[in-house]
């Protein structure tokens, strides 16, 4: 549990020091004078909303990876206490299963048309 949480805490701190990182001016379209469009092709703006759909899709994908473990998990248990029910229990973990990664895509396609909202 200590190592899932310096985890999580390094990765807080590299998002929180790369901001400034990512938000600032300046750039070949800066340097160019005042005819210059800031809003070229080649300049960037940092989006929070990237970040979020990024994390979003890194949870989504974890949730889902847990998921799948514990329904394997749980279904093999069952099966193991009752073989003689075994064919029923398959059949309702692969229709849990299902559920579970149509929800996955679900969540990955909003994140997907997140992204393509997020000014980059």
């Amino acid at each position: 549990m200590k190592a899932l949480q310096l985890a999580f805490l390094v990765v807080l701190a590299l998002v929180l020091v790369a901001t400034p990182v990512l938000a600032q001016e300046g750039g070949a379209a800066a340097n160019q004078g005042a005819g210059a469009s800031v809003n070229g092709p080649n300049h960037s703006t940092f989006s929070g909303a990237g970040v979020g759909v990024g994390i979003g899709a890194a949870l989504t994908i974890i949730g889902a990876g847990y998921g799948f473990g514990r329904i394997g998990s749980s279904a093999l248990e069952s099966m193991a206490r009752q073989p003689e029910i075994a064919g029923r229990i398959q059949t309702a973990m692969l229709i849990i299963a299902a559920l579970l990664e149509g929800a996955t895509f679900f969540s990955l396609i909003v994140c997907i048309l997140l992204n393509g909202n997020a000014k980059w």
